[in-house]
């Protein structure tokens, strides 16, 4: 089984290969064991960290082992704490950002909750070290990179902050080989190009835009007309275009979900499928991610877990 490679997806490729290289060349380390009453607390901040934070992937998250599903929420954790302080703490972001990546990755613990959870979560999965850091290069271009030429550049950004975040998930779950991680990389770059699509005009408001230049200009839109939130002829077909390819990018990583551990099928297929929802919830709104922020709302999510779960068994996609 193999996922068709465009050219944008080559250099992350090799990116996503030299995690599973470190992995494959280090011993197992030691296991990061607390008392065991502060490692459960550490634990239990993380979910309520997840649940605050993001309904979807708690949801979806639910649907692992009770073990697979606390590491879950502390890889969301870690993550989240890592955007966070770039968008939300002010001052010198990228100083911040430093220091956490010292203290979850190389130096001393200290009493951090979700430093503590991750570092255990980290070790028992034998998770890459190497993804943990791209991840937070990644989120560190929120600060010096603003625009986007072209869509393999916004593609390399997209898998610095999300690609990475499934890679290392792939490792709680469990994953047949090397043959899983074009499709985990693809499903990054769609789940994100969602996220920015859904944020258009939230993003905005922040200074950043994330749409590829070149592609809007090829439909005649200039930043005059985001900043209005204009919604016209030109917007709608330059939607309908960004969200063709998303959801080709979707289409082509499913296909992995077979090759994950069984356990954790269901929840990646969840994942995936109420994130992709997303897409719909825009369309029908007329592309208006201006004024609304996209969603789908708890029973949208609740009807469709049967038909997810159906097709996470058989290894089928929704539609065929």
């Amino acid at each position: 089984m193999n996922a068709a490679t465009l050219a944008w997806e080559h250099q992350l490729l090799a990116w996503a290969h030299e995690g599973l290289a470190e992995r494959l060349a280090a011993q197992p380390g030691h296991v990061v064991v607390p008392d065991g009453a502060i490692l459960e607390a550490a634990y239990m901040h993380c979910e309520q960290v997840t649940r605050e934070h993001s309904r979807t992937f708690f949801l979806a998250s639910g649907l692992l082992p009770p073990e697979k599903r606390r590491a879950a929420r502390a890889l969301y954790a870690f993550c989240r704490t890592s955007d966070d302080l770039i968008d939300r703490g002010g001052g010198d972001g990228l100083a911040r950002l430093e220091a956490w990546r010292q203290a979850t990755l190389a130096a001393p613990l200290g009493d951090d909750p979700i430093a503590l959870a991750w570092a255990h979560t980290r070790t028992v999965y034998r998770i890459p070290t190497r993804y943990a850091e791209q991840l937070i290069a990644g989120v560190a271009r929120d600060v010096t990179v603003r625009r986007y030429a072209s869509f393999g550049e916004l593609a390399a950004y997209c898998y610095g902050v999300a690609s990475t975040v499934g890679l290392m998930a792939m490792h709680i779950i469990g994953f047949a080989g090397p043959q899983a991680i074009p499709y985990a990389v693809k499903l990054g770059i769609a789940l994100q190009l969602t996220n920015i699509l859904r944020d258009v005009g939230e993003d905005w408001q922040s200074g950043r835009l994330y749409l590829p230049q070149d592609e809007l200009a090829a439909h005649g839109l200039t930043e005059a007309d985001i900043a209005a939130g204009r919604i016209d002829a030109r917007w709608r077909a330059f939607m309908r275009f960004q969200i063709a390819r998303t959801q080709r990018l979707y289409a082509e990583a499913m296909p992995g979900i077979a090759l994950l551990d069984r356990s954790g099928r269901f929840a990646i297929a969840a994942a995936a499928e109420l994130y992709r929802a997303i897409l719909d919830d825009i369309a029908t709104h007329d592309y208006d991610v201006f004024n609304r922020r996209a969603h789908v709302g708890t029973f949208g999510k609740l009807r469709r877990l049967p038909g997810i779960w159906w097709r996470s068994r058989r290894g089928v996609r929704d539609g065929e």
